[in-house]
């Protein structure tokens, strides 16, 4: 190996050793992310949505119907992508599969978007308790927040707000099982002043009981405006809060 190749940044040569390969597909990755173009072409972008929840909609529209009657408590969300095929591959990889590829192939495809709302002040991702942080590893929402806080110069905190009590998994209850499973489940560390603007980030929002949560800590905490981030939106089954 030459003395250029040697002064070499480490992760160029890494790539140089160890090719990208699409997680997806296993074709040649491209543009420094291990998915291909034609598969990154794939995932489902979330472009016509509710400007309040990011529910995908026909049309664009500033409140969906049920956010006309039932407003959630943050003011404005972004999700760039819906949750489908292939999107819902690797966030089950990253999430459940402790795929950590997946997720940074997902975070530095959530940075090519473009960000719809102002800039916040401070970025917040959703925390997980102790005891499930133990079990998984890592939290997949502070993995997924950290190259974004990077890429569009937001401060990121993952010690401000905590999940004060564990809580069941989400995935298998209903929206009214959700919405109780988690109240009372967060809290803002005692002594901080938060600024007025602020978002929270997690990697998919169903029903959004969770964010909705975290929200109104925020706002009891004196948060002006609460913004919800999430890298893809589900559609949502009735009864959402």
């Amino acid at each position: 190996m030459d003395k250029a190749s040697l002064r070499r940044p480490w992760h160029v040569l890494a790539r140089w050793l160890l090719p990208l390969r699409c997680l997806l597909c296993g074709a040649p990755g491209e543009h420094g992310v291990d998915v291909c173009a034609a598969c990154a072409a794939e995932l489902p972008r979330n472009r016509s949505s509710c400007a309040r929840c990011a529910l995908p909609l026909p049309v664009p529209a500033a409140l969906c119907g049920e956010c006309q009657r039932h407003a959630p408590p943050w003011d404005a969300a972004w999700a760039p992508f819906r949750y489908g095929w292939p999107l819902d591959r690797l966030e089950s990889r990253f999430k459940f599969g402790r795929d950590l590829a997946a997720g940074r192939a997902l975070a530095m495809l959530w940075q090519r978007e473009p960000m719809p709302l102002p800039k916040p002040e401070l970025l917040l991702p959703v925390p997980l308790h102790r005891t499930r942080l133990r079990q998984r590893g890592y939290n997949q929402a502070l993995e997924l927040a950290r190259p974004l806080a990077r890429q569009f110069g937001v401060p990121l905190r993952h010690d401000l707000l905590q999940r004060s009590r564990g809580t069941a998994a989400q995935t298998e209850l209903d929206a009214v099982a959700r919405r109780r499973n988690v109240r009372g489940a967060f809290a803002v560390r005692a002594g901080i002043a938060l600024p007025a603007h602020v978002a929270i980030l997690d990697d998919v929002m169903t029903t959004g009981a969770t964010l909705a949560e975290c929200a109104r800590v925020l706002k009891r905490a004196g948060v002006a405006r609460v913004d919800v981030w999430a890298l893809a939106r589900a559609p949502t089954p009735s009864g959402r809060p």
